[in-house]
């Protein structure tokens, strides 16, 4: 693997014209905003605290392992994005890389699940208000007092509505407001993170060993123990992904086909040890393991019982504010992707969705129909007792699923002697490639197929039971998926082409970006 700093950003303007594109946005996000934009995306904060009490209830606090476990096989996925985002610095990272590495069809598959997903994880991030806000002060419990059927997830769906206005608004105005929110937000949340360590490990009351113990979690299950831990792997799955985004607003990124690489890895590797720890402490300091609220209200419920009412409700703050520039970066993400594929006029009113705004220089269209469909999503789901779980896991398995449907046809360019990673000393895997991209295709297949498999756990934890609520996860994504496809073949794609305001003045000499074969880099 190997960088250098000698970048010009004609280079990255070239590498964009390869696609048939002009320059747009203007390049104003630096080193830090890009590492910011992928943290702030996994967010530490918010991951571990809005599924810790599933994890934790389902496989025990023996259920730490998958952290690792989940680590491992992102990370494999995150260096291979590393050396495409390296490769290939543009917006809509997924969409294009897939379109470039594979074909127009894959690539429109990829983009697809991936702004779907997008769409969705907005609305699974904004809930994570709910887990927070009611444990900070009993007036956020709007509607009823929580002891409703219904009462926690009416009550998410209002607060989580406001958060998605406010992204909504923030990204409509433009790249510098979000990225100065998202720097703030990404700085409180490092600067609590370490704080909650170091509080956690005054107070520890017990030794690592903790993460031995199941609480005969497997009791039952069809597979023992590994059922359960398998199940709670959700909870871990759930935190560690988004790290793309990084490569996502490289078309905004000073020097990106450095930065990015760097941002991705940084992002993944910072939120898997200051998590890890976190959990890990955690459990070594709450005063007993068998808690209720442990299953109920998860770390929210630790931090206050370690920390008191006066420490632990200041720390559930920076917990919000975390959860807050989440969601703008989920947004943002979101955002650039629609921007991306409306301009290969891609989408339903294409030309509209591509707009740039003169004024605050980002696509503003985009934004609000971001907005509006993940307000879509809550409301759909309003009188879902399982709201968190059934959201949250959806979300995921999409991602993952945009995710294979870039490192499989990066595979097989691989295989077929088609993938050349970008030169100049910028970000590569060298030999390390191969073994690395199956790793990351195995990974995420198996994880696929773990997050999506029918469980009552999951998708249908509370009675009345039914079998469309256990299948639901692969009856939704199979009909995004196929429906979405279906529309893409007989309609879409004969639409296809960069919209003329956004096409390079002169095309470059390579491959037009809808060619069927990858075309290797020629550094």
């Amino acid at each position: 693997m190997a960088e250098t700093d000698d970048a010009s950003p004609r280079q990255d303007d070239a590498e964009l014209a390869e696609f048939g594109y002009r320059p747009e946005l203007k390049r104003t996000l630096g080193n830090f905003h890009t590492f910011a934009a992928g943290i702030s995306y996994i967010s530490i904060l918010t991951g571990t605290f809005q599924l810790f009490y599933f994890g934790y209830g389902t496989g025990g606090p023996a259920y730490w392992w998958s952290w690792p476990m989940v680590f491992v096989g992102q990370l494999m996925i995150a260096l291979c994005f590393a050396e495409l985002a390296a490769r290939h610095p543009v917006a809509g990272s997924v969409y294009n890389w897939a379109k470039r590495i594979g074909n127009p069809h894959v690539g429109w598959l990829a983009g697809w699940m991936m702004l779907v997903a997008s769409i969705v994880s907005l609305a699974a991030v904004a809930l994570a208000y709910q887990l927070t806000l009611p444990q900070i002060s009993a007036s956020f419990q709007i509607i009823g007092d929580g002891s409703g059927p219904y009462d926690i997830a009416t009550n998410g769906v209002l607060l989580a509505g406001v958060l998605i206005v406010f992204t909504t608004l923030v990204n409509a105005f433009g790249v510098k407001l979000m990225a100065r929110i998202n720097t703030a937000g990404v700085f409180i949340e490092l600067v609590a993170t370490v704080v909650l360590i170091v509080l956690f490990a005054v107070h520890v009351v017990r030794g690592p060993d903790v993460v031995l113990q199941t609480h005969h979690t497997g009791a039952g299950q069809n597979l023992g123990y590994l059922g359960a831990f398998l199940t709670a792997s959700l909870a871990s799955a759930y935190v560690m992904y988004g790290f793309d985004t990084a490569a996502s607003l490289s078309e905004e990124s000073l020097d990106p086909s450095r930065n990015a690489p760097r941002a991705i890895l940084r992002a993944l590797v910072a939120s898997f040890v200051i998590g890890g720890l976190i959990l890990l402490l955690a459990m070594m300091s709450v005063r007993s393991l068998t808690g209720e609220g442990l299953t109920t209200d998860g770390l929210q419920y630790i931090v206050l019982d370690v920390l008191g009412d006066t420490v632990g409700k200041a720390m559930l703050w920076c917990v919000l504010i975390a959860v807050t520039v989440c969601a703008l970066a989920v947004h943002t993400a979101a955002i650039r992707l629609a921007f991306a594929m409306a301009r290969d006029n891609n989408l339903p009113a294409a030309s509209l969705l591509a707009k740039v705004s003169p004024r605050f220089q980002t696509p503003v269209l985009p934004a609000v129909v971001v907005g509006v469909l993940s307000l879509g999503v809550l409301v759909l789901n309003i009188r879902q007792p399982q709201i968190f779980s059934v959201v949250t896991s959806i979300g995921i398995i999409m991602i993952y699923g945009a995710y294979l449907l870039v490192t499989a046809p990066m595979l097989v360019a691989r295989l077929r002697g088609k993938w050349t990673p970008a030169g100049g000393g910028r970000f590569s895997l060298g030999r390390w490639g191969l073994p690395v991209n199956i790793l990351g295709v195995l990974w995420g297949a198996g994880m696929i197929v773990n997050l999506a498999w029918p469980r009552d756990a999951v998708y249908n934890a509370t009675p009345p039971h039914h079998w469309y609520l256990r299948w639901g996860a692969v009856l939704f994504v199979g009909a995004v998926a196929l429906g979405g496809f279906a529309y893409y073949w007989c309609i879409q794609r004969h639409r296809t082409g960069v919209l003329a305001e956004h096409a390079a003045e002169e095309p470059p000499g390579q491959a037009a970006p809808d060619t069927p074969e990858p075309v290797p880099a020629t550094d």
